[in-house]
């Protein structure tokens, strides 16, 4: 029962992927391509854990894919929040 609720999370993070990637290219914004990629990298994981994992996820490399996948998403808000110094000029 747990395979079936990781492949169902796996395949659920891979096609949210998908959905990023068609808003990156419909607008250019690297917003969207960086949640694309973190959902990528964490259906991934979801995938790679199913078929070679026996249930062990408390060692420091999936920590670390989680994280690496969780900072893509805390870079991508920071960097559309933060002002960016070429717009500033372009206001002037």
């Amino acid at each position: 029962m747990t395979d079936l609720f990781t492949g169902a999370i796996c395949m659920g993070s891979l096609l949210i992927a998908l959905f990023f990637l068609r808003f990156w290219r419909d607008s250019g914004d690297r917003f969207f391509l960086y949640f694309a990629a973190s959902f990528f990298i964490e259906g991934l994981h979801r995938l790679y854990s199913a078929l070679h994992d026996a249930g062990g996820e408390d060692s420091p490399l999936h920590y670390l894919i989680r994280l690496l996948a969780y900072g893509l998403i805390l870079w991508a808000i920071l960097e559309k929040n933060l002002p960016q110094r070429g717009r500033e000029r372009d206001r002037r």
